[in-house]
């Protein structure tokens, strides 16, 4: 636009093109002052970008800034340099010039907000994109954790010798343990390759994996069930609660000759599902220092954390929490408006 008023500016003049410059210069400066701040103030909408209505909406709030801070701002500059230059700045009546300018700031204005929302949602494109491959990935990896893991041949090594050794004491127990194994296998495989599954499903298969373990240290564990049945339907990442079993097992009840109860909840807070797995006699390792690596807390919880960061962004949360005098409380809390 400086480049257009300057041509014609020429056509009738042969000295001064310092004032086409200072017409649009001073237009485009107030025009990106104005945009920066309205850009500045706005961006906390930024998430409302998904509901163009609502987005527009804010964004709508400042074209009264534009009608009401062009003129000044830009007119003021063009007087200021004039008067410096030993000039007058000449112009028409004010109604006609905040008339013009404002339809003109209200077309600039529309195109800005347009190209804007274009830019966010892009963003928010590559985004939603970046997240779904992360989760995609997080998934294989959990698929491999749960072949390796929970399906590999120790597991199914100690559950067959256990039911073994109860079929010439307690046929009944050791065809109830089979019964379970089975619910496990079938559990696994019912997931497929989904990245959410309702918690009734997820708490299928972690019922299936704590009897058979209670079973084989039924001397030393005892477990106890807190489940609001009215979060049922809520969707939850697929095998969230059971690496946090697991790990009670390995880290605790495999360690100890004393008895370990183990409590695994489900309940509500607000829009929050909140789970947990909690024993009594658990010791978090020590903090790392410089010679020793800090603990992860196995393949399966540090998949789990960085599932949630895919799936959840900062709507999730994970904590390993010492309590008082023993035990630990592994707790993932997930968004659940249902």
């Amino acid at each position: 636009m400086i480049t257009t008023s300057v041509q014609e500016y020429l056509r009738d003049h042969d000295h001064g093109v310092w004032k086409p410059i200072l017409w649009e210069g001073s237009s485009a400066l107030t025009g990106t002052v104005l945009l920066l701040a309205q850009r500045r103030f706005t961006r906390r909408y930024d998430h409302l970008i998904h509901a163009p209505l609502r987005w527009f909406a804010r964004q709508l709030a400042w074209l009264p800034v534009y009608w009401l801070g062009f003129v000044p701002i830009a007119f003021g500059m063009r007087h200021a340099v004039y008067g410096l230059a030993g000039e007058r700045y000449p112009h028409g009546g004010w109604i006609e010039i905040y008339l013009y300018e404002d339809i003109k700031m209200t077309v600039f204005f529309f195109i800005f907000a347009t190209i804007t929302f274009g830019v966010l949602s892009f963003h928010a494109m590559l985004d939603e994109k970046l997240r779904v491959e992360r989760a995609n990935a997080s998934l294989r990896e959990a698929q491999l954790l749960r072949l390796s893991q929970q399906m590999q041949p120790h597991f199914l090594f100690n559950a067959l010798n256990t039911i073994s050794s109860l079929m010439y004491s307690d046929v009944a127990r050791a065809d109830a343990m089979l019964v379970q194994l089975s619910d496990v296998l079938r559990a696994t495989l019912d997931v497929g390759e989904r990245h959410l599954v309702p918690l009734e499903m997820e708490l299928r298969l972690l019922r299936g994996y704590a009897a058979l373990m209670a079973e084989r240290f039924s001397d030393r564990v005892s477990i106890a069930w807190q489940v609001d049945d009215a979060l049922l339907a809520c969707a939850v990442p697929v095998m969230s609660m059971q690496p946090l079993l697991e790990n009670v097992f390995k880290h605790t009840v495999e360690k100890r000759r004393q008895p370990t109860a183990i409590t695994l909840s489900a309940q509500r807070q607000q829009d929050t599902l909140v789970l947990r797995v909690e024993d009594d006699s658990g010791l978090l390792p020590a903090a790392p220092t410089a010679s020793s690596p800090p603990a992860a807390g196995g393949i399966g919880v540090r998949n789990l954390r960085e599932r949630l960061a895919a799936l959840y962004g900062n709507r999730a949360a994970f904590d390993l929490i010492q309590l008082s005098p023993a035990g630990v409380r592994a707790e993932v809390r997930l968004p659940c408006a249902s």
